[in-house]
């Protein structure tokens, strides 16, 4: 499976519609462990966008801090799982603690409240 989290200078980005990249991990599904790591710069801020593209990429999972109920809309639309309020900072701890069962996650940070926003 292929793991996605939006990254600003290597961390997680706050807003998921405004990052730089995404750090894309492979996860071998019978061992749990990371197959493969890169980092693929987002092909930009535009409305509809990254959902189809990030499934596009073979992404089955979406882990963030925050995002616009649009954007969850659409990676549902693309069987995209989404996971938000993720809190800690490196990527690849983010991805792990997930697939422990143990990652801290709060609430979406996305508060702009705009239905079209994608954060």
């Amino acid at each position: 499976m292929r793991y996605a989290v939006p990254v600003n200078g290597g961390r997680l980005a706050a807003h998921f519609g405004h990052c730089e990249a995404f750090a894309i991990f492979d996860i071998n599904e019978s061992t749990g462990e990371v197959a493969g790591k890169e980092f693929l710069p987002s092909p930009g801020h535009q409305p509809g966008l990254l959902p189809g593209w990030l499934a596009e990429q073979g992404v089955s999972v979406i882990i963030a801090g925050g995002m616009g109920p649009r954007a969850v809309g659409l990676f549902a639309e693309n069987r995209v799982e989404v996971v938000l309020g993720a809190r800690e900072s490196d990527p690849e701890q983010i991805v792990a603690a997930y697939l422990a069962g143990s990652l801290e996650a709060g609430e979406n940070i996305c508060d702009h409240g705009h239905e079209s926003h994608l954060c």
